[in-house]
């Protein structure tokens, strides 16, 4: 972390515990207050505040969990990347609910989400591909994510012959790519304040739009 990242993030300790949630962002769309909490992390200078805990589970409700960063947010959800062929997309595939956790430790806050996941578009999914850099897409052909490696060598091979395959900058997506879309069902907003009197705050998707409640800490 740069001096200037860790002065802002200095400057930013704490913010908002001694305030709180105030009680009029019961009344705010929630994806226009997670943009505005995502926008105080990136501005407090804290690393990587996109990165979040993405936890999935089997179809017999066994648990996994990694952290996966966070590539779009809109009203429709939360989406990020990844190989097709992963753990977290075979069981996306045969159990398509999903749980997100953001912690922004410097902040004190955290946001909660769960909800149901689908693919993204492949025009989506393609926008973003090209935006990485040629490194990351020779990447995305190169791994077989997940599956066992015996030796390094393997994937350093691989990444060599898809750059003789591809040696300019037009590298295709792979059909084995592409990006999640966890649409909201609930979303919980986690404001840490003094003594461990927390604010909790939960949307939750209804027919007509959203309904809120208040949490105990």
């Amino acid at each position: 972390m740069s001096l200037k990242s860790s002065t802002k993030t200095m400057l930013t300790l704490g913010q908002g515990v001694a305030s709180g949630l105030p009680e009029a962002a019961a009344d705010m769309n929630p994806i226009a207050l997670f943009r505005a909490w995502h926008s105080a992390a990136e501005e407090s200078g804290i690393a990587l505040p996109e990165s979040m805990t993405l936890a999935t589970s089997t179809a017999e409700g066994i648990p996994s969990a990694r952290t996966v960063l966070l590539k779009g947010v809109d009203e429709r959800g939360f989406v990020f990347y990844t190989n097709y062929g992963s753990r977290k997309a075979g069981e996306l595939e045969a159990n398509p609910h999903a749980a997100l956790c953001f912690h922004w430790a410097v902040l004190e806050r955290q946001v909660r989400v769960t909800g149901h996941v689908e693919r993204v578009s492949q025009e989506e999914s393609l926008a973003y591909f090209t935006s990485r850099g040629k490194g990351s897409r020779i990447g995305a052909w190169a791994s077989r994510q997940s599956e066992p490696l015996e030796e390094r060598s393997s994937l350093e091979a691989a990444v060599e012959d898809f750059k003789e395959q591809y040696p300019g900058e037009d590298v295709p997506l792979p059909p084995h790519w592409g990006g999640y879309l966890v649409r909201p069902d609930q979303i919980e907003f986690w404001q840490g304040r003094a003594d461990r009197l927390h604010d909790r705050l939960v949307f939750s998707h209804t027919e007509t739009g959203w309904s809120t409640k208040w949490l105990y800490p």
